[in-house]
């Protein structure tokens, strides 16, 4: 039996997957600006925090990188109503992938600090600047300006993870391209569609990120 495409249908609702793929970048930049301040916020106690403050910080790092993001995101949406928290399927979205972005970009950012000569923190300090300024002015700007590669390619997989967010009912790109084929019953021209949407919305974060890190990392300030 001869299998014949059919883009047509996939075609008439590309509306549906246009909307998705806004709703894909949506979520994925809300959530990755706030892993980066997540981020940013558990490097600096790992580096200075009180022996406790760093153990919490390293342990919150371990468990998020060693659990599957569904099951993170499972709890979040469907466990944490057993203790009285309860997050509509966007917001669940949003901070799961918060949480889980913090945790690896945290690792990658604390990798950018440890380059960053301890000469500096230092001489930070000879000036009378406190832990959190030396951290704030002197540390973090060259610690990004080293891994900023790094922290657009996690960025680009957040973008990606986010397809796992469909499983509570986001809409999504991945969800939108689940409501039409079970509508049509055209798996393959559906995900290839999608397949190439994704390719699409990277190629283009990519190119956004290589232009910002031109504009303001390239020389230092």
């Amino acid at each position: 039996m001869t299998y014949r495409f059919d883009f047509d249908i996939v075609m008439a609702s590309i509306d549906l997957l246009l909307l998705g793929c806004l709703q894909t970048l949506k979520l994925t930049m809300i959530s990755g600006a706030l892993a980066l301040v997540i981020a940013v916020i558990v490097s600096y106690l790992r580096q200075r925090g009180s022996r406790p403050v760093k153990l919490a910080a390293r342990t919150y790092v371990e468990i998020i990188r060693n659990t599957p993001f569904l099951v993170q995101i499972f709890i979040i949406y469907f466990g944490l109503p057993a203790l009285g928290i309860r997050f509509d399927p966007e917001t669940a979205a949003v901070v799961g992938l918060a949480i889980n972005g913090g945790a690896y970009t945290s690792e990658i950012i604390r990798g950018g600090i440890d380059s960053v000569p301890k000469g500096q923190f230092e001489a930070g300090l000879a000036l009378a600047l406190t832990p959190l300024q030396v951290f704030r002015y002197v540390i973090i700007v060259p610690a990004l300006r080293a891994v900023y590669p790094a922290i657009g390619s996690q960025f680009i997989l957040l973008l990606l993870t986010s397809s796992i967010v469909s499983s509570i009912s986001v809409n999504e790109l991945t969800q939108a391209a689940q409501h039409i084929e079970s509508q049509s019953f055209r798996s393959f021209e559906v995900y290839f569609i999608v397949t190439l949407l994704y390719l699409a919305i990277t190629l283009i974060v990519s190119g956004v990120f290589r232009s910002v890190f031109k504009l303001c990392f390239r020389y230092p300030t």
